[in-house]
């Protein structure tokens, strides 16, 4: 019995994390690593679903994303990060799961219909369509009780959890049926104003950009469309810029609000206020990816260690599974006797 709730959460590591990312996910897991037993996937098999043409990208972006955890401030001796792909009881899971799901089901799942016309797919892959029977296992090998996701990801939770029901019926009790824990924070719009800050989208500012990076980028950021002149009245409420404003810098933004609306501040000048504060905003974050930079052993150390711990799980997983569908075999001395 696990003495502590045990949450599953990760990434696709396709690049570089954003001030989106962790508005929508890693302010909240660093707050509640305090509280739960955490598992941080980095799934390298699940990003291979959309860029199974560019597998060369994966070391580099699996090491990019792990030290934009530490930057952020993930701490390693209270969080298991660890790499999908490193972690076969996850794989044996998956191909299980497998027989419980219909293909006209994972058809169906909303999520996968979005992306595939995101992507522009007129033919699925095997691998991208049985997405969500991949995840579920990478939520329950570990036996997880809840998953921190956006509404959006809600269709492959669903998923999980009528996966979990079914094997616990057919074959016994082995897992918890996992939560969604909702997070309640609004998405980050991208620096163009149209949607959700994105890489692809080339609208986003990095945890890894410099403060020179980060003032000319809120430079570019859309602001009220219909305000020409500095003493214009303008409408912050269709301003990206008041939206950063009300997430990094809550102190000033009524009063940055009131001064648009009257016209007594530019744009030029909320954009300096608004480059400052995010700037000190990432300063502590910089100063420990310097800490990490100049340590990639530690860095290395960090991923062996996450990845030993979920193996170690994941065996005591597949153990029960194994032995609940009858094919422990290898804990068969008669079955392989000679």
């Amino acid at each position: 019995m696990l003495k502590q709730k045990r949450i599953l959460t990760g990434d696709r590591p396709t690049g570089k994390l954003h001030l989106g990312h962790y508005v929508g996910s890693l302010e909240n897991r660093i707050r509640l690593q305090d509280e739960y037993d955490t598992f941080i996937i980095i799934a390298d098999v699940q990003a291979l679903t959309t860029n199974f043409d560019q597998p060369e990208k994966l070391k580099r972006d699996v090491r990019q994303v792990t030290l934009d955890y530490l930057a952020a401030g993930i701490d390693p001796e209270k969080v298991t990060i660890f790499v999908q792909s490193l972690v076969p009881q996850i794989a044996e899971l998956t191909i299980f799961y497998s027989m419980l799901v219909t293909v006209n089901q994972l058809e169906k799942n909303p999520t996968i219909k979005s992306e595939a016309e995101q992507y522009d797919y007129q033919e699925m892959t095997y691998g991208f369509l049985g997405y969500p029977v991949s995840q579920a296992a990478d939520i329950t090998f570990c036996r997880a009780h809840l998953v921190p996701v956006g509404e959006d990801q809600l269709p492959h939770i669903e998923q999980t959890r009528r996966i979990v029901r079914k094997f616990n019926n057919l074959y016994g009790e082995v897992f918890p049926v996992p939560e969604a824990k909702i997070s309640e924070v609004p998405r980050l719009v991208g620096l163009d104003g149209k949607s959700k800050m994105s890489k692809s989208l080339n609208n986003a500012i990095y945890l890894a950009d410099d403060e020179e990076a980060v003032g000319q980028k809120i430079n570019k950021a859309v602001t009220d469309p219909r305000r020409i002149r500095k003493d214009d009245p303008g409408n912050p409420e269709v301003c990206t810029v008041y939206d950063y404003h009300k997430v990094f810098n809550p102190e000033e933004e009524a009063e940055i609000a009131e001064q648009c609306r009257q016209g007594t501040i530019g744009c030029v000048e909320c954009k300096g206020i608004l480059a400052e504060r995010i700037n000190s905003f990432l300063a502590p974050m910089r100063e420990r990816r310097s800490y990490y930079q100049e340590r990639p052993e530690l860095i290395k150390e960090i991923l062996i260690s996450g990845v030993e711990r979920a193996r170690q799980e994941g065996e005591e997983t597949l153990d029960r599974v194994r032995e609940v569908m009858q094919i422990d075999y290898a804990a068969d001395q008669d079955f392989l006797a000679r």
